[in-house]
């Protein structure tokens, strides 16, 4: 079995969120999800606090971009709901093709770090597949990204991503070591169609290879989209994540 309890992305009930935010969030923990990581929680975070609570959820990260953003609300708000990491989810493609913003954006996510470290808070960062599509003097920029980040910040590798952009996930994660400290588990046939993403499990992904290769990270649970009924699928995901022995 995976040695922690998965969590899982929030971002992946969306649309229920949206409609009744209490009840997205008590289908998760029927389902058997202890642990959750919110995304758009600053304008929410009064609703969420309540329901982690009355629901014995957890939050130990949550995704908020933080370049160029209001850190004073997102850190005050990730301290409301117990969050230990907040991970910035994406910053644009373009500051990825030289070595120069690459390492800009190293040295800028370090700085904040610093300023989250006064809340008691870690700072992270979350892939798609253009960090590692992009490549500078033949090596993934989401290596270089790595080499040049302060111990400061972590990261939560998308292993999904990692494979459409055309890098082993397995084998990455080997590479970077406990520097990951959390993983987006998602499964699928590897194409940038998310509506083609289905359960952990049941698609194309080697999942019990990169559980493997980094046992010290958190696996967070997602999907971008899902043709079905996503929650059956978070279900179905749980179930086979719980029966996987690294």
């Amino acid at each position: 079995m995976t040695t922690v309890p998965p969590s899982v992305q929030l971002y992946t009930v969306r649309s229920a969120i949206a409609e009744d935010l209490p009840g997205a969030l008590a289908r998760l923990a029927e389902i058997g999800f202890t642990r959750v990581e919110p995304w758009g929680f600053v304008e929410r975070v009064d609703e969420y606090a309540e329901q982690l609570e009355a629901l014995g959820l957890t939050a130990p990260s949550a995704h908020a971009n933080l370049l160029g953003r209001d850190l004073d609300a997102v850190f005050s708000a990730a301290k409301r709901l117990g969050v230990e990491t907040v991970i910035d989810p994406h910053i644009d493609e373009t500051r990825w093709v030289t070595r120069e913003d690459v390492e800009s954006i190293a040295r800028e996510l370090g700085e904040i770090a610093d300023r989250a470290a006064e809340h008691d808070l870690r700072v992270g960062y979350h892939n798609h597949a253009f960090e590692l599509e992009n490549r500078i003097g033949g090596v993934p920029a989401l290596e270089v990204f790595a080499d040049a980040l302060p111990e400061s910040v972590v990261l939560e590798v998308d292993t999904y991503w990692v494979e459409v952009g055309g890098v082993d996930a397995p084998e990455l994660l080997a590479r970077l070591g406990d520097r990951v400290q959390l993983l987006h588990v998602k499964d699928g046939p590897k194409t940038k169609d998310d509506t083609e993403q289905v359960a952990v499990g049941r698609g194309s992904m080697p999942i019990r290879d990169i559980l493997r290769a980094a046992p010290q990270a958190l696996p967070v649970v997602e999907l971008d989209d899902h043709a079905g009924d996503v929650f059956t699928a978070l279900r179905d995901s749980l179930r086979f994540l719980e029966g996987v022995r690294v």
